[in-house]
């Protein structure tokens, strides 16, 4: 004969649990199970030739979107690079914010009136919950990669992402570590990229952790060649266009034509041509030397030789909707880090629909030559723009996910190459040629929107 056991024999929490699983078995009775989130559909990978498309094919879809998917967000590389710093800075800082947080609970969970073998394996699922999410600090970011800050918008349903490269080994390990956390969680990815996707990481970097990557991309997305070798911004139109926003060689002729242009956009504008600092990120600043009312003047040297990044061209291409770029040299290998940082600066006016003037020693097609070899290549120089936004973060989180911080030697190879710099400078040259044309300056004055700030006359003045 069995016999029931004594209600004060149950052990503790036991009885509660019963009672929780019991309640649950009801409900689906009464209500039916709980629903199930149906898979999200495949996303889209666009890669091809520089000027192919593929850019534009995405923002058309992504302003389909607008008004029907509620949570939806649209990315160029270098934002959201930066973004991802932004999100680690946050996370390290809470850290360290939480340290005495972390002793508090420890010592008011030794408090409890609970058996001390309890409270020990409370204390050990406390530790074990903290020290996760301290070594998965990029699921913590992919977790919050989504937050729109300015729209109060949380989480998206689809990812827009532009340019997806991977120029370094930070970029390979957070692009994996993010994508693959986003896509597992259900977010629909439309990107672009220039290379396939088993072709983006062909240094061989973190080779384990880009194979995840590939294995989510196949999985979750259609890959789709955008097969042409046509560069199709060289066949827009340029009928119409009353103005050369694009002056070279450096004569005195064309600079007193750069010199004009200067006087009539200001003049247009108004107000007085003086000298700002405005916001960048991670509390810095950078100096406007000549600014007037969403217009901006630089030299090439200010803007390239000097140790800036694209947390600065991200800055500058937001608050000015017309710049100025004197003393453009014809580029090669001898000055390669400034060619970065130029494409990385065209990269950032195009993609924020920034008006260009630009006074140069040569033609937009002549601007890169690459045959020059010059010194061997510092490959601190390499990472120009991880000084200037914040190299800690990136050697950081390389640490902790114990990551090399070099390439392999065939990666080694392709950087002294300078593969990687001629395919980045035919984008550039491609998006140069387009910001000449009638219908690229026609869309700075709707889509930049500091220049709705100005005042109306302007915006119908013949730009």
């Amino acid at each position: 004969m069995v016999t029931r056991r004594r209600r004060g024999s149950i052990e503790p929490g036991v009885g509660k649990w019963v009672s929780y699983l019991n309640r649950e078995k009801k409900l689906d009775k009464l209500v039916g199970q709980r629903p199930v989130a149906p898979v999200a559909p495949k996303g889209l990978y666009l890669y091809g030739n520089v000027g192919s498309g593929k850019t534009m094919l995405m923002d058309m879809f992504y302003g389909a979107t607008e008004g029907v998917i509620k949570h939806r967000r649209r990315f160029h590389f270098h934002e959201a690079m930066l973004e991802i710093h932004d999100h680690m800075h946050d996370v390290w800082k809470r850290r360290d914010d939480d340290k005495s947080v972390q002793s508090s609970a420890f010592s008011w969970i030794s408090s409890l009136p609970f058996d001390a073998k309890i409270k020990e394996w409370l204390i050990g699922e406390e530790k074990y919950k903290q020290e996760t999410q301290q070594k998965h600090i990029l699921l913590a970011v992919a977790d919050k990669f989504l937050v729109d800050r300015q729209a109060n918008k949380t989480g998206a349903s689809i990812l827009c992402f532009d340019e997806i490269q991977t120029i370094d080994v930070f970029a390979v390990v957070a692009l994996s570590g993010i994508l693959s956390r986003l896509l597992t969680t259900g977010t629909v990815l439309v990107a672009t990229s220039n290379k396939a996707p088993e072709d983006l990481n062909q240094d061989g970097m973190q080779r384990d952790i880009f194979l995840d990557l590939l294995s989510k991309l196949d999985e979750n997305c259609n890959k789709i060649l955008v097969g042409t070798e046509k560069d199709y911004r060289r066949l827009i139109p340029t009928e119409g266009s009353t103005q050369v926003h694009y002056f070279w060689p450096v004569t005195s002729d064309t600079y007193s034509m750069y010199e004009a242009m200067w006087r009539d956009i200001t003049n247009q504008v108004g107000g007085d041509i003086i000298s700002i600092t405005i916001p960048v990120m991670f509390g810095r600043y950078i100096e406007i030397p000549q600014s007037c009312n969403g217009v901006a003047r630089f030299d090439f040297e200010y803007l390239c030789g000097r140790p800036v990044g694209a947390a600065d061209y991200i800055a500058i291409a937001r608050n000015y909707h017309t710049i100025f770029i004197s003393e453009i040299p014809a580029m090669s290998m001898k000055i390669r880090d400034k060619a970065r940082r130029f494409i990385t600066l065209i990269d950032e006016l195009y993609n924020h629909h920034c008006r260009l003037v630009c006074l140069a020693s040569s033609s937009i097609d002549d601007l890169f030559q690459g045959t020059e070899e010059g010194p061997p290549f510092d490959l601190e120089s390499f990472q120009f723009e991880t000084e200037a936004e914040g190299t800690k973060l990136r050697r950081d989180v390389l640490a902790e996910g114990n990551v090399g911080l070099r390439p392999s030697s065939s990666g080694l190879v392709a950087i002294l190459s300078g593969q990687e710099e001629m395919f980045a400078f035919r984008r550039a040259i491609s998006r140069l040629i387009e910001m000449q044309t009638p219908l690229y300056l026609e869309r700075v004055q709707h889509a930049h929107p500091s220049f709705q700030l100005q005042a109306p006359a302007v915006a119908s003045n013949n730009i």
